[in-house]
């Protein structure tokens, strides 16, 4: 770990804000499988039903340079970090403690999507946070690494216990346990909030202008924009998330205790990753590292074709893990050195909303090609799937010579 005291205190305080997240995200934490048992079990609704209700969960996420410009321009108590976070974490507390009450879907939905604006935020915040850092000491992968292992760390106890929750507790007791484990998670970011060192701010005319400036820039960067586009096609591919859930509970006859594991060895794969990225694939420039990864994307996604039992499954969950990790730091790290300065939490939010927009389209996409073309067949929806990544591949000549993808 860097001797510098105030990076090491960052790299902790990312490393809680992206725990939390890890496990308090309702489509990705430990409400995920919960959610999904009992919407398939009680309510028995299909995987159309489930990703399309679902999706508005997504908006808080693709909105998120709307977080950022908020805490760019407009300091709260003197910060433009602190008391953003502290505020979103007390709404993901009690929205939390909501879910934990409700029984219905009219209610579930609007306390969920709560849960799902005050991740955002406080992401949001980390990003720029990291962004802002990272510029000036250099260290942008090594913050990416270390946010996204401390999230895996997270989402693999997540997945452990919302599996054993299904095991023991009926579909609606197991889903308000997991909200009550949940709300707790938000606690430890207030708690950690000092590990912040953030310079006291305040709006004034000069200061408004020159970070208006910067978000002019944001749009006027052609780089930006090609990184942006970049991103997206990078990310967006008709997907089997919720398809592949199906296919285990029904087709597969996995337990939901075993699913569970499933989500907490993928966790433990993307852990790996982290940990390869530091000890070998950090010396690669970034044209070779997203080389790299589409390769191994690629080849992860057709993995899934191999998987006929419980053995299978365990390998691929792990090497998707390994994969996933790597695509997400070179991704990210693309993301966060392409940012103009002023007006970071804006830029760097925007980047992601970008990657976050194509999870709600490619998972509903992925839903009605299974459900309705392909007949709950899940090989087709595979092979699209890898096909649509490795034509990412031939795009990456075109970043070569940009300023924001030269080789570091």
């Amino acid at each position: 770990m860097n001797s510098n005291p105030a990076i090491n205190r960052t790299m902790w305080f990312f490393a809680i804000v992206y725990a939390v997240e890890g496990i308090g995200q309702a489509k990705s934490g430990i409400m995920w499988q919960p959610l999904s048992h009992w919407l398939k079990v009680t309510l028995h609704w299909d995987p159309v039903t489930i990703s399309a209700s679902l999706a508005i969960l997504d908006v808080p996420w693709i909105i998120k340079p709307l977080w950022g410009a908020i805490s760019d321009f407009v300091p709260l108590f003197g910060y433009r970090r602190r008391p953003y976070l502290v505020l979103a974490n007390i709404a993901a507390f009690s929205a939390f403690a909501w879910v934990a009450t409700i029984d219905t879907t009219g209610a579930l939905i609007p306390a969920l999507t709560v849960t799902a604006i005050a991740m955002a935020v406080s992401s949001t915040l980390c990003g720029a946070l990291l962004v802002e850092t990272g510029q000036k000491t250099n260290a942008s992968a090594r913050f990416v690494n270390q946010q996204w292992l401390w999230y895996s760390i997270a989402q693999m106890i997540a997945g452990a216990v919302a599996g054993y929750l299904i095991e023991i507790l009926s579909p609606l007791g197991a889903m308000h346990a997991a909200a009550w484990i949940a709300a707790i998670a938000p606690i430890a970011i207030i708690a950690g909030i000092w590990l912040v060192h953030e310079p006291k701010a305040r709006v004034d005319l000069a200061a408004l202008r020159e970070r208006l400036d910067a978000l002019v820039s944001v749009f006027r960067n052609r780089d930006l924009w090609f990184v942006a586009g970049f991103l997206f096609l990078y990310y967006f591919s008709p997907g089997f998330g919720t398809p592949l859930y199906f296919q285990m509970s029904d087709h597969l006859h996995f337990s939901q205790g075993f699913i569970g594991v499933l989500s907490s060895i993928s966790s433990g794969g993307w852990i790996a990753g982290g940990l390869l990225y530091h000890w070998r694939i950090k010396r690669l420039n970034r044209i070779t590292l997203l080389r790299v990864s589409i390769v191994g994307g690629v080849l992860s996604t057709l993995s899934y074709l191999l998987m006929l039992n419980p053995t299978a499954a365990v390998v691929i969950y792990f090497f998707g893990g390994i994969t996933s990790m790597i695509a997400m730091i070179a991704t990210m790290t693309l993301a966060a050195e392409s940012c103009p300065r002023g007006a970071e939490g804006f830029a760097f939010a925007g980047m992601m909303s970008i990657v976050n927009l194509t999870g709600p389209l490619s998972d509903t996409l992925g839903s009605v090609l299974y459900q309705h073309v392909f007949n709950q067949r899940l090989p087709p929806l595979i092979v699209l799937s890898a096909a649509a990544t490795a034509l990412v591949f031939f795009l990456i000549p075109l970043m070569v010579g940009r300023s924001v993808a030269n080789p570091a």
